[in-house]
């Protein structure tokens, strides 16, 4: 008799990693119990030891977004910086860094809050959190108020760009331009050793 190998013992982490996969290749409608399930090689019944339902699943997707990119997001804003243009390149580690913000995974809850009151309300949240978070950055650094909501719309909403449009750069080329971008948003080119000390980090 052929021996079978064993199911992985199953994890909450699991489904949930199993749920993101999901959710990023064929959106919140492929979000299943059972489409999980075979997926892991596991029971269905197994879900039920980890989750109420399918909607705390969700509650649970929706959470890690929110810690894993908008908590990060705005952590890197508050990062101790000499000048703007250092701040800024903080902030550009997040674009450059997925252990920092998870574009595909931005993108997915996008396109779930099309459909979802609820979450739409969270995402708007999340995008008013965003925007604050860079508008005091900018507001420490000097910048008026005015100033600083405009510089802190335009950064957001360019990066909102580049993942609803799925830009595809080769490495090298975005990040040579990242120097430009952070010139832009501060209004004032920075320093040599800002940006050796930014490529430094993504080499």
């Amino acid at each position: 008799m052929t021996a079978h190998p064993a199911r992985p013992r199953a994890t909450k982490d699991m489904w949930l990693n199993a749920a993101y996969d999901l959710l990023i290749c064929d959106g919140i409608e492929a979000v299943k119990v059972m489409p999980l399930a075979k997926r892991l090689n596991l029971t269905r019944t197994g879900f039920y030891w980890y989750f109420q339902d399918i909607s705390e699943l969700h509650a649970a997707m929706i959470t890690r977004w929110e810690s894993r990119n908008t908590a990060q997001l705005v952590a890197r804003c508050r990062k101790q910086a000499i000048s703007i243009c250092e701040a800024l390149f903080n902030l550009m580690d997040c674009w450059l860094d997925p252990a920092l913000f998870d574009a595909p995974l931005d993108l997915a809850i996008r396109n779930w809050a099309r459909v979802d009151e609820g979450l739409s309300r969270r995402l708007a949240a999340a995008d008013a959190a965003r925007i604050g978070a860079i508008a005091d950055m900018f507001a420490r650094h000097g910048y008026t108020a005015e100033q600083s909501e405009v510089r802190s719309l335009t950064v957001v909403y360019t990066q909102i760009g580049y993942i609803s449009m799925q830009v595809q750069e080769p490495p090298a080329e975005r990040l040579a331009r990242v120097r430009h971008y952070v010139e832009l948003f501060a209004g004032s080119a920075p320093a040599d050793h800002e940006v050796e000390a930014f490529l430094k980090r993504h080499r």
